[in-house]
């Protein structure tokens, strides 16, 4: 697969359903609040990111916390492999 188009809204995943590695969840869930609101950050001075780049071993949940960032911030996963 390349690319494959996830809808987040069939298949939700939170963060709430999401055990463990709660300093990952807390750092993701910035992100999200940031893309949620814009302003309120860039008022701060704060550069959005363009891009998150998840790192570690198979099986850790980086594709399970994805999933949950994009449901979360209301927008697209793109699963590619």
């Amino acid at each position: 697969l390349v690319g494959e188009k996830i809808n987040a809204n069939r298949l939700p995943t939170r963060f709430t359903d999401l055990k463990g590695m709660e300093g990952s969840k807390r750092e993701v869930a910035e992100i999200v609040d940031m893309l949620k609101k814009p302003d309120k950050y860039a008022n701060m001075g704060v550069r959005l990111p363009t891009g998150v780049l998840l790192v570690g071993p198979p099986g850790t949940g980086k594709t399970m916390l994805a999933r949950a960032a994009a449901a979360e911030a209301g927008g697209p996963f793109y699963a590619a492999s």
